[in-house]
């Protein structure tokens, strides 16, 4: 079983977040006992852009056994479809297009994505099987 991370369960992980980190660690060593854990390159950017100093981030990234697995062509293809899609259908631009690149990462390249942002990818990427904290 191949599971894709969000950005905002890593980032509760590194950062100790008392609301959300106890439920993220534990849901992402689940994930990690069922099979490979899987991060998108939006999301290894969006985590490392959050700290001042990268450093502890891709420490942090590397510690945690997510692997970085590079979008692709077809990565961004379909990234660029549903995100048409969405704006067509009266979608705002508060969403922005790494959403939408890490859904369809998850989608092409892993078997369900742990996030806490499961309205959005369940509206726009249905077949994906999502994994709450």
């Amino acid at each position: 079983m191949i599971t894709a991370v969000d950005s905002n369960v890593l980032l509760d992980l590194l950062t100790g977040s008392p609301d959300h980190g106890p439920r993220s660690a534990a849901a992402l060593r689940q994930a990690a006992a069922d099979g490979a854990l899987i991060a998108s390159t939006a999301v290894w950017a969006e985590v490392v852009g959050a700290y001042d100093d990268s450093g502890p981030a891709t420490s942090g990234l590397e510690r945690s056994g997510v692997e970085l697995i590079a979008d692709d062509r077809e990565i961004a293809v379909a990234a660029g479809r549903v995100y048409r899609a969405h704006r067509k259908a009266g979608g705002t631009r508060r969403r922005i297009l790494a959403d939408f690149l890490i859904g369809a990462h998850a989608s092409l390249r892993a078997d369900r994505l742990l996030t806490r942002d499961r309205g959005f990818y369940r509206s726009h990427f249905s077949r994906l099987t999502i994994l709450e904290p």
